[in-house]
């Protein structure tokens, strides 16, 4: 009797796998890769459901799941190495910022961008294409990336840059892990003074003043961003707190701290707990939160010094913080609008803040012009983050009346948050999108690189 590709799997342990918002659960079959060899063998296991890579699992939806077929996990092979004298560096797909930072901060280099967490790796960095604090300046990850080498579902190894393979490298950046799996990536890192930042903090009660502040002073600075209250209604709404600054140099520190201006210290204080009954974070305890953290804010401070974590990763300081929402997990829902779109994002802020939704973590940036990736999420305008706690029966509604918003505008959401936006949404927020497709079916024709956020969208 003839045998079927069933027949031919290799024996991968079966593991269940979530994002890192712990819904929609599914189990795969998960090669714990260590090497190119291992990851290329991976991708291109039999399997009738495919192949994705995953790096950590940060992404908060089911981009890095692929039920009933083959994970690639590459966080085993996590080596890098700098060049000091130009600032390049070739990474595994494996190794995390977290790792990256540990080895280049000592020598007076950062990653060129992070996202809010240093638990990301390089493959789902460019995957992602991530964004961070410093878009409005340095654009997103893949900006800055010379080349990498991808692995392809035909078992090859293809080495990729943005002049040799313009159409599959920016096809990659932002492709969410479907035209390829990352083997390796070089790029590079800018220098920094210390490992201190020089940090100037503004408190704004209300969304139009930080948007004022944001639109008059970011161009100022390296690094932005805004924490929004989110519970707040009516004249205080979009109160916000917002901090700017630049890498500081030896002559800002303590004076303590100028002997060894390059230590780098990313510990982990406390975890939350893997059982937290659902409810724990609810609209009162969310409000009392929310009230402490926007008091606790000076209404200026100029010229404060705050470590790396402080200002990048103050939620790492937290291990498994997303176990807050409980068992039943939360959503991250992130947007992109023009920056024309005030009114848009002002209702968009209203219809969340006056929903009694629980969220704590809302983030609100200006970004600079994208680039060419025609799934990569930044557009020049305003992005806004918001966490949504599963439960309410009244969220769907609510965020689909919200995506109609972004819609509307010319606005998208981000692939690398997203657990539940509607296929049918896809080509209008991604003009781009056949373009992604035709190169996606140039590399793999059998449409085996595939995920459950892939399936979900249409886009495998």
């Amino acid at each position: 009797m003839a045998s079927t590709s069933a027949d031919r799997r290799p024996d991968y342990p079966v593991e269940r796998l979530t994002g890192w918002g712990n819904t929609a659960p599914t189990t795969a079959r998960v090669v714990h890769a260590h090497s190119p060899t291992e990851i290329a063998a991976g991708v291109a296991a039999p399997s009738d459901r495919g192949a994705v890579a995953r790096g950590l699992g940060r992404c908060y939806g089911d981009a890095a799941q692929n039920a009933g077929g083959v994970v690639v996990d590459t966080t085993g092979a996590g080596e890098f190495s700098l060049d000091p004298a130009t600032g390049v560096v070739t990474a595994s797909a494996g190794a995390s910022i977290d790792e990256l930072l540990r080895g280049l901060v000592p020598w007076g280099f950062f990653v060129p961008v992070t996202p809010g967490t240093r638990y990301v790796t390089v493959g789902g960095a460019i995957a992602s294409d991530i964004h961070g604090k410093n878009h409005h300046k340095a654009g997103s990850w893949c900006d800055h990336v010379l080349s990498f080498r991808l692995a392809l579902p035909d078992g090859s190894i293809r080495s990729v840059t943005p002049e040799s393979d313009p159409a599959l490298f920016w096809a990659t950046a932002g492709g969410m892990g479907l035209t390829g799996a990352v083997i390796d990536a070089t790029f590079r890192c800018p220098t920094i003074g210390s490992s201190r930042l020089v940090v100037d903090t503004d408190r704004s009660d209300d969304l139009d003043g930080v948007l004022a502040l944001m639109t008059e002073g970011d161009d100022a600075y390296d690094y932005s961003v805004a924490w929004i209250d989110m519970m707040a209604t009516g004249r205080h709404l979009g109160r916000s707190v917002l901090q700017r600054g630049w890498f500081a140099a030896p002559d800002d520190l303590p004076v303590g701290d100028r002997a060894n201006p390059f230590a780098y210290r990313a510990d982990v204080l406390v975890s939350a707990p893997a059982l937290v009954p659902s409810g724990v974070l609810n609209p009162l305890t969310i409000r009392l939160i929310d009230e402490v953290w926007y008091r606790k804010a000076p209404k200026v401070r100029r010229g404060e010094i705050q470590t790396i974590p402080q200002f990048f990763h103050p939620l790492d300081m937290i291990g498994t913080w997303n176990n807050g929402y409980g068992p039943r997990g939360f959503l991250q829902w992130q947007c992109a609008l023009p920056l024309d779109a005030v009114d848009e994002l002002r209702r968009i802020v209203e219809l969340l803040s006056t929903s009694r939704t629980t969220s704590f973590v809302n983030v609100l940036k200006r970004f600079g012009p994208g680039n060419p990736g025609p799934l990569s999420f930044p557009m020049e305008g305003w992005t806004l983050s918001v966490d949504v706690a599963v439960g309410n029966p009244d969220v769907a509604r609510l965020l689909d009346e919200v995506d109609d918003l972004v819609l509307a505008v010319g606005g998208r959401l981000y692939l690398a948050k997203d657990s539940r936006m509607k296929g049918s949404m896809l080509r209008a927020m991604y003009p781009k999108l056949d373009e992604w497709r035709a190169v996606k079916a140039s590399v793999d024709p059998d449409n085996r690189l595939c995920s459950d956020l892939g399936r979900r969208l249409g886009l495998c």
